[in-house]
């Protein structure tokens, strides 16, 4: 179990990207008091979880409901976790993750930033929710493994929370180049867990003829 959580951590802090959001955070509070800045961080960290936790939840129900196997949205989460890996590898905006020229100015216009864009989709964006289902999918909802999964997405959020709140320092420390060094080592690693859901999605249809 302690193995599976590890895996799930890597993978799960891999897709959030906490560091990388640094610099997008530092974008959209720049000039704000620190006071905004904590609020914005917290809300968003607050409103992503409880996004992921209750999809983590219905999410299997939901695709039962619409009859999509598990197998079909691994495949479809793996393929979809594979783009985002190399828009990270690449050092480019990931569509999964960015917004339309549209919502950048809405969000310019916007005093509160928590939920959009911060929340979603750059916290609990479509990426991580597929991760979520896919690796939750299998587990009985009351077991033991299922609220460690739980409580490594709690870990990961309070990690998140706490760059955005070291914000400054970090980028200091890093600079845009490092930040951009970090998603490239990561985005390698989450292609190859990427293709691995694509993998096991493929043998599942092929085990069960689904």
């Amino acid at each position: 179990m302690i193995e599976t959580l590890i895996k799930f951590f890597v993978m799960f802090f891999v897709v959030v990207e906490p560091i990388s959001l640094v610099p997008l955070f530092a974008a959209l509070t720049e000039g704000a008091s620190s006071g905004y800045k904590r609020k914005m961080a917290c809300k968003a960290v607050i409103l992503a979880g409880v996004i992921l936790l209750i999809f983590a939840f219905v999410g299997g129900a939901l695709l039962d409901a619409m009859a999509i196997s598990l197998n079909a949205f691994r495949i479809f989460g793996g393929l979809m976790l594979f783009l985002i890996a190399l828009d990270m590898v690449y050092v480019r905006p990931s569509g999964a993750r960015t917004t339309t020229s549209m919502e950048e100015a809405e969000v310019k216009q916007r005093e509160d930033i928590s939920v959009f864009p911060l929340a979603f989709p750059f916290i609990a964006g479509p990426g991580a929710l597929a991760t979520i289902l896919l690796v939750t999918g299998p587990v009985p909802r009351a077991s033991l493994l299922f609220f460690g999964m739980m409580v490594v997405v709690v870990v990961v959020l309070v990690i998140t929370y706490v760059l955005m709140l070291l914000t400054p320092r970090v980028m200091r420390v890093l600079g845009l180049t490092g930040a951009n060094v970090i998603s490239r080592l990561t985005g390698v690693i989450l292609g190859a867990l990427a293709i691995q859901f694509v993998i096991d999605g493929v043998k599942g249809s092929i085990g069960t003829g689904s």
